[in-house]
C-alpha cells in the first residue's frame, strides 16, 4: 500500500492580486480559469497544476516559486 505524504503547496496569489488591484474575474479571465478556481487557490484549498501556476506567475512577472511554496511533510504510516 502506497504511503501518503503530507506534503503541502501554499501560494501568494492573493497577495499579487491585491498589489495589481485586480479582481478575482480579473485574473481569472487573464489566466484562462474560473472565478471558483481563483477563490478556492487563494485559500489554499486548490492546489493548481504546473501550467497554470506558470501561467499566473508569469501574468504577475514573477518567480514561480515567489507565488507558489513547496512545504514537504511526512509521511503516514
Amino acid at each position: 500500500m502506497a504511503k501518503k505524504t503530507n506534503d503541502e503547496i501554499t501560494n501568494s496569489v492573493y497577495e499579487y492580486r491585491v498589489l495589481k488591484r485586480m479582481t478575482q474575474q480579473d485574473l481569472a479571465k487573464a489566466v484562462g480559469v474560473s472565478r471558483q478556481t481563483i477563490i478556492v487557490m487563494e485559500k489554499n484549498k486548490y492546489t493548481p497544476s504546473l501550467l497554470l501556476a506558470f501561467k499566473i506567475a508569469e501574468f504577475f512577472d514573477a518567480d514561480i516559486h515567489d507565488i507558489f511554496k513547496y512545504k514537504p511533510g511526512g509521511q503516514d504510516d
